[in-house]
């Protein structure tokens, strides 16, 4: 139900609340403009800025991946409603099921003015100039698009990577073909090792936006929220979170509910955070926990964390740094 069908003095209400919590969290020293800056929108979702890219975001996005599993009426079906309920940040990847899920957001966003309603964003796994320049045609024909609203390099999990990036061409023709506009913002992701982000944080380049883990057990191993987030804070670029559950293993082997995670990832100064959804049931949960989201207290998100303490100290419950975990175009690309 969309919050315009709320009672008035009830939505005002609930808005004032959120502008206090909010405020009150980011003048408490736990937060930044990120937070400060969260307003409500028309479709009750609310939003932050994306760094200094001058485009504000949803809180919570659509996953490539996930959405890539459903099958096609059903991926669809999702699409639409999540566009209709304001739920415009789309995730993707040039290497998402072999080039699927691109094709099944392309057909999703093809009608009724869709491409237009969103944020659109995708990733691109090559690393030299040519291969850089082939994903991103094969990514616009399949998305059934001009040009990408954020364009990100994918996976910069081995120690290489970063000077791959600026050293074979890929970054080159990523500036190229923002300057013909078929690429409007630049970033990169990753989830194995905080070095590997600040080493990309210490090339010369102004990035737009970075993609990392974000949840309660990254404070305890390889912790992104602390290391990478102030840095990019500092910078203003915007911080996509991902992997607010942890893969799943918090639900389902800590018993921690999925509602606690993401509220935590979201009290975290994050202009996003990117839904893993395969359904329209878990489509639907996602925005309602969007809709009703207040910022946890300095003391929640300590408590959460002493909880979360042991389990997290090894990693061993964030399989995505510990394990053989990603895309077998990255691991191949690197000879393993």
């Amino acid at each position: 139900m969309h919050e315009s069908g709320q009672n008035p003095s009830r939505q005002a209400a609930r808005r004032g609340f959120l502008k206090a919590s909010v405020a009150s969290l980011a003048t408490g020293g736990l937060g930044s403009s990120v937070l400060a800056d969260q307003q409500e929108s028309p479709a009750g979702i609310p939003t932050r800025p994306l760094g200094k890219t001058g485009r504000r975001v949803p809180i919570v996005g659509l996953g490539g991946y996930h959405v890539g599993t459903a099958e096609e009426k059903e991926a669809i079906a999702i699409m639409h409603e999540a566009i209709d309920q304001g739920m415009t940040f789309f995730d993707n990847s040039w290497d998402y099921h072999d080039g699927g899920s691109e094709e099944l957001m392309g057909k999703g966003l093809a009608t009724g003015g869709r491409r237009d309603k969103v944020f659109l964003m995708t990733k691109v796994c090559g690393r030299d100039y040519k291969t850089a320049k082939q994903h991103l045609e094969d990514s616009l024909r399949r998305l059934k698009t001009d040009h990408v609203d954020l364009w990100q390099f994918h996976e910069i999990n081995w120690d290489v990577d970063p000077d791959w990036v600026f050293d074979r061409g890929a970054l080159k023709f990523a500036l190229e073909a923002q300057k013909a506009g078929k690429v409007r913002h630049i970033g990169f992701t990753g989830h194995k090792d905080l070095a590997h982000h600040l080493k990309m944080l210490g090339k010369p380049f102004d990035w737009d936006t970075v993609q990392m883990p974000i949840n309660v057990l990254d404070a305890h191993y390889r912790s992104f929220q602390q290391k990478v987030v102030p840095e990019c804070t500092k910078r203003k670029i915007g911080v996509i979170g991902m992997k607010g559950l942890a893969g799943g293993t918090i639900p389902t082997e800590l018993k921690i509910p999925a509602e606690v995670c993401r509220r935590y990832a979201l009290s975290q100064p994050i202009s996003t955070l990117v839904c893993g959804i395969r359904s329209r049931e878990n489509l639907r949960q996602d925005i309602a926990m969007a809709r009703n989201f207040k910022p946890m207290t300095e003391q929640q998100m300590d408590d959460l964390r002493a909880k979360t303490a042991k389990p997290g100290s090894d990693g061993k419950l964030e399989r995505f740094k510990t394990t053989r975990y990603g895309s077998a175009y990255h691991f191949k690309q690197h000879g393993e």
